[in-house]
């Protein structure tokens, strides 16, 4: 690549970027106005604004029921689902870049299950030691668990294959779903809010979701940014990477341990949402190449762009709200099954 298109390469990438943050932007403003009660884009910016500068006249005109609605129903809900389809993006680049394989994901490698096994655990054991943080931390557990098992399974002779990574995956998430369905038979009258929160939702979600999903998403996507020059030294293979002095053990190990907080914290905030982390980063790496630095960057914004859309859907537009995790794998499921016929065409042929 000549230096005059690497620089046009550089000027597209930043361009997207911007485009996507604007759009992202736009979309949080616009979806905070929909609902049951309507609210105008500039009545939101201006309860807002009015918020976070503490100048009351901003809002002043305003029905004051618009403030309450904004800054404590819609908008915690709307960034909390921003947030987590910008984590599960990353998590997709990090999982797909570091074992190579395009389905990879938090959702089909089993990882999601595994949290949403260790916080459904937390919810009927009702435990709060570790106060808000207990659901996160159990469910943190439940993915790293859930990784090294399916990480077992698929090596061999200290070698993981990738052609068994998936299968692997659906065995444990088929035991994960027995276990899960188990202490839902022993839930008794906490059934109802564990199947409601396994199905995936943002409905009730406070500002300490946001933090708490914002600090984690954060941290994952500055790991992956600084490990992305790795990653993509990686891509072409073990003994390329450990020749160019990349320590593609503890890389890998770091990698993996980042994906599976960042799944951990988005599904004991979320519930299951599947198929954004195999949606997303196909699509951006269709746009813009397999660079794993550009990738994870723009995964983000997209991912945060997609599960808003779909959570803005179910919301406010749709007649009855459907569970997000449902509507993700209705959207995700037919994709899945593209990229895996998709992939056996290209080992076909080659």
């Amino acid at each position: 690549m000549t230096l005059q298109s690497s620089h046009n390469a550089s000027k597209r990438v930043a361009s997207l970027a911007l485009l996507l943050l604007l759009a992202l932007i736009g979309l949080v403003v616009l979806s905070t106005g929909l609902g049951f009660i309507r609210i105008s884009p500039g009545a939101v910016l201006r309860v807002i604004v009015e918020r976070v500068v503490g100048d009351t006249g901003l809002a002043a005109g305003l029905d004051p029921l618009f403030s309450y609605v904004v800054m404590d129903v819609r908008l915690p809900r709307i960034l909390t689902a921003a947030v987590v389809g910008a984590g599960l993006a990353v998590c997709g680049v990090l999982f797909q870049g570091i074992l190579l394989n395009p389905l990879a994901d938090p959702y089909t490698l089993g990882i999601s299950s595994g949290a949403a096994f260790g916080a459904s655990l937390a919810l009927v054991a009702n435990v709060t030691l570790f106060g808000v943080y207990s659901v996160p931390l159990f469910a943190f557990a439940g993915a790293i668990a859930t990784l090294l098992v399916v990480l077992y399974l698929s090596s061999f002779d200290g070698q993981m294959s990738a052609n068994t990574l998936i299968l692997s995956g659906v065995i444990v998430g088929a035991i994960l779903a027995a276990g899960i369905s188990f202490m839902k038979y022993m839930a008794d009258e906490q059934v109802a809010m564990i199947i409601y929160w396994l199905m995936g939702s943002f409905a009730a979600k406070s500002w300490t979701d946001v933090l708490l999903a914002l600090l984690a998403v954060s941290a994952g996507l500055a790991v992956a940014v600084f490990y992305g020059r790795d990653l993509n030294i990686m891509s072409l293979g073990g003994r390329s990477s450990d020749s160019l002095g990349v320590e593609t053990a503890r890389v890998r190990k770091i990698l993996l341990i980042t994906g599976s907080l960042v799944a951990a914290v988005c599904v004991s905030v979320s519930g299951i949402i599947g198929f954004i982390g195999l949606i997303v980063p196909h699509l951006m790496r269709f746009l813009i190449g397999p660079d794993n630095r550009r990738l994870a960057v723009l995964s983000a914004l997209a991912g945060g762009i997609l599960l808003l859309c779909a959570d803005t859907v179910t919301r406010a537009v749709l007649p009855v709200e459907v569970p997000i995790g449902v509507l993700t794998a209705l959207i995700g499921g037919p994709f899945f099954c593209y990229i895996f016929r998709r992939r056996q065409r290209g080992i076909a042929h080659g």
